[in-house]
């Protein structure tokens, strides 16, 4: 990744993006009298990102919308730092100089973050890496901008870039008990507490939906607590994030029928490492909040005992399961990390899950899938910072009558609805093991993309850390 850092050195030397509302050069950037008309011919042509090569160095200027909403403009530039770090990759350059002419301290820091995130690469199993890897390594900003701001926002995007490095793993690296020591070296760097609770520990305490999904598998589950408690933390009660960890999803014995499916089934623990790299971002930062992350993990296989359709399984608070589908699996181990939830008697609870094709039908990629119990207010904030980092959140309804449709003949409720509003019976399913004010995320759509899309690169995107990094530090 790149590192974004303060830079105050020349601004006739370095490769350079220019911040403005209008253009007017005053020769201050460099620029020769053909360049500046050239720019502004440009621009008059309504262009919004002008690019002038000189050969040694690259010039851009990007023209900010001022008549957009804060939300927008920061994304639109965000976009353009995208766009920028491709072509300095291409010109193989090393270093760019961010300088802003508009009166915002946002306008660098959202162009150098779209930048960093869009410099990402997965290329660890590369025989020829060193070839492949992209020339930018230092990203500057000049002007009036906080230290602390480029601090975290270093922070930020070196956690995105770690979700995303967990979820590109290949499931035959990454099993359930390697996603827990990378939290521990997360924690150990970063300046949090991990817990890990190995099989033993699970069975002892009768974790039954983790452990009816992993009983396919040849490899053991874990169960790992994360904390995050500065002394100055501004709640009194933790708020706790669980994550989804199925490093790998088969669909069991109700083996995924469609085609290709699997392919990128190394994505169903997306939502742990968010939750993982979403305290690493907040410890680093020194938030004054205190955090808990909780990940029940497994992958989930037809070998061996797996469990079957028709299974009855008695889950870690009691209640009894009728599994009806194995490939629903997600919901059965995030339940019981949900009830584990109780003992520390949170102020809120957000659980971030790939758990449904029918969220990710129906809204795409372009934004999560949320709905919960939390009051308008708390669920307004996440929504505000849903907006400020282009991680949309669609509330979906969460109305009670949705309980019949995972009504259960022979249990307490059955693990799967009918054809219709997927996504929400399995939210519905996950609330019966809360008694605390709660959101559920669904992620499935925007958690991994077979092309890339603007600075969230091809494959694992991070998303829900920059979200959940927003909105606790907004608190």
């Amino acid at each position: 990744m790149a590192a974004i850092k303060k830079d105050n050195s020349s601004l006739l030397k370095d490769n350079l993006v220019i911040i403005a509302s209008k253009f007017s050069d005053d020769k201050k950037y460099g620029l020769s009298k053909e360049e500046s008309n050239y720019i502004s011919t440009q621009l008059k042509a309504d262009k919004k990102l002008v690019a002038v090569n000189q050969f040694n160095r690259h010039i851009f200027v990007v023209i900010a919308d001022e008549k957009a909403e804060a939300y927008k403009r920061n994304e639109k530039l965000r976009k353009a730092g995208n766009q920028i770090g491709g072509m300095l990759n291409e010109a193989k350059k090393t270093g760019v100089t961010i300088t802003a002419e508009t009166n915002k301290a946002s306008d660098p820091l959202a162009v150098a973050e779209g930048m960093a995130l869009g410099n990402y690469q997965f290329i660890l199993y590369k025989t020829k890496a060193a070839k492949e890897k992209h020339s930018l390594t230092t990203i500057g900003i000049t002007g009036k901008v906080n230290d602390k701001d480029i601090s975290d926002l270093n922070h930020l995007v070196t956690a995105v870039a770690t979700a995303r490095d967990l979820v590109n793993e290949p499931p035959n690296v990454l099993n359930a008990e390697e996603l827990s020591a990378r939290f521990k070296k997360m924690g150990k760097e970063a300046g949090f507490s991990v817990e890990v609770f190995n099989k033993a520990k699970i069975v002892s305490l009768k974790m039954g939906g983790l452990l009816s999904v992993n009983r396919g598998s040849v490899d053991p589950p874990t169960f790992t607590i994360m904390e995050y408690k500065p002394k100055s933390a501004k709640n009194k009660k933790p708020i706790v994030l669980v994550g989804k960890g199925v490093t790998y999803d088969t669909g069991g014995l109700s083996l995924k029928p469609t085609p290709n499916s699997m392919d990128m089934m190394k994505c169903d623990m997306a939502g742990a490492a968010a939750v993982g790299a979403t305290m690493y971002a907040i410890a680093k930062a020194k938030l004054n909040v205190h955090v808990i992350g909780l990940v029940p993990a497994t992958d989930n296989r037809p070998g061996f005992n797996a469990f079957a359709p028709g299974d009855v399984i008695t889950m870690y608070d009691g209640t009894t399961v009728e599994m009806l589908n194995s490939d629903a699996e997600g919901r059965m181990i995030l339940a019981d990390a949900l009830t584990y939830a109780k003992k520390y008697k949170p102020e809120l609870v957000i659980d971030l899950a790939t758990l449904t094709g029918a969220a990710a039908n129906a809204i795409g990629p372009q934004g999560i899938v949320s709905m919960g119990t939390a009051d308008d207010k708390t669920t307004g904030k996440l929504k505000v910072s849903g907006e400020q980092v282009y991680e949309r959140l669609a509330e979906f309804p969460f109305w009670e009558e949705y309980d019949d449709l995972i009504k259960s003949d022979v249990a307490d409720v059955k693990n799967i609805g009918g054809p219709q509003a997927g996504a929400i019976t399995a939210g519905r399913f996950l609330l019966r093991f809360t008694d605390y004010p709660y959101i559920h995320l669904d992620i499935a759509g925007p958690a991994f993309l077979t092309a890339r899309y603007n600075y969230q690169t091809k494959g694992g995107t991070g998303v829900g850390v920059r979200l959940l990094f927003d909105f606790l530090k907004n608190m």
